[in-house]
């Protein structure tokens, strides 16, 4: 694990953008997307978004992101292929170019969660079937399921909305065939999660899964997988006990940082952001290193240097090399 100093030394040294010239550019929440004519060139930065602002840009997130993922393609990659065709930078995945779902694959192992969306918020209020999911009667908050669960949601620049398989269907936002493949696929890839998890010391709790296909209709997961961004995670050591004495379970907890920027402004409403406290943004990179070393079981060697400068230099020589 890395020290709180060397963080700190970079907080200045961190990629909130970039401008590079690889075809076409699309931004992306935390992502810079250049699409070329046969593949997409994904950049993880480090900016940290909530409130569809950008809150701060936390030293290593984009390598933490990138490198949790790449670790996960290759170890799934026998359940079902996957949009990476190279790794050349420690921020970069370069991709397959597909068509995506317009859907987000969500499975949850955990009845849990206080968000408006979350299964729990429905089931306290009386819900018994979540996105056509039926659930019993006297469940208990954070409890394990008897089985993982799909909740689809659309993917909207409004708002995502949570719905079942079978309106996947009937909006026709996938065929018959490619929902049960998906579905299916999604729920083995849920499996070798969990098994890795445990392995490490950790409850892989829900996470999402995109996916998309190609001309000639063969289905890709796409995007990331298991990362701090789209997982969540518990301490597994202590869950038992904790959940036995109704606590909550022990996490790594990235939420600090967004319930500052709630108590000391109005974050969706204020033109100007007050800027984060730099012990806040570097207990926040501390935290995303120590999920990627529980959540792959290595350690992780930061970058430093000009980091644009060696992105872009990586990725022209990666380019060069594949002409």
């Amino acid at each position: 694990m890395i020290s709180k100093e060397l963080i700190l030394k970079n907080l200045d040294n961190t990629i909130d953008k970039t401008q590079f010239d690889f075809g076409s550019f699309k931004k992306g929440k935390v992502r810079d997307n250049y699409i070329l004519d046969d593949k997409l060139i994904m950049i993880a930065t480090d900016r940290q978004s909530a409130f569809d602002r950008i809150l701060a840009n936390v030293p290593f997130k984009g390598q933490v992101l990138t490198q949790t993922s790449v670790f996960w393609f290759e170890n799934t990659e026998d359940i079902i292929q996957n949009h990476k065709i190279a790794h050349p930078d420690p921020n970069v995945v370069v991709c397959k170019k597909l068509t995506v779902f317009p859907v987000e694959v969500v499975v949850r192992g955990y009845i849990t969660g206080v968000t408006n969306t979350a299964v729990w918020t429905a089931y306290k209020s009386g819900v018994r079937n979540f996105c056509g999911n039926p659930l019993p009667d006297g469940l208990k908050k954070n409890q394990k399921l008897e089985k993982p669960i799909i909740t689809p949601t659309t993917k909207s620049k409004d708002h995502d909305e949570k719905i079942s398989g079978k309106d996947v269907l009937k909006r026709n936002l996938m065929t018959k065939d490619q929902w049960e493949y998906v579905s299916k696929k999604a729920i083995e890839l849920f499996k070798r999660g969990t098994e890795i998890a445990k392995q490490n010391g950790l409850i892989l709790v829900d996470t999402k899964y995109e996916f998309g296909y190609d001309d000639k209709g063969n289905i890709y997961l796409i995007d990331e997988i298991h990362t701090p961004d789209s997982s969540r995670y518990w301490i597994k050591d202590t869950y038992k006990k904790r959940f036995e004495k109704g606590e909550e379970p022990e996490n790594i907890d990235k939420e600090f940082l967004r319930l500052w920027f709630k108590k000391n402004c109005d974050p969706y409403n204020d033109k100007v952001l007050p800027e984060a406290p730099d012990s806040l943004v570097v207990e926040l990179s501390r935290r995303y290193i120590m999920l990627y070393e529980m959540i792959t079981g290595n350690e992780f060697a930061p970058r430093t240097g000009n980091l644009k400068q060696e992105i872009k230099k990586n990725i022209q020589e990666y380019l060069e090399d594949a002409e």
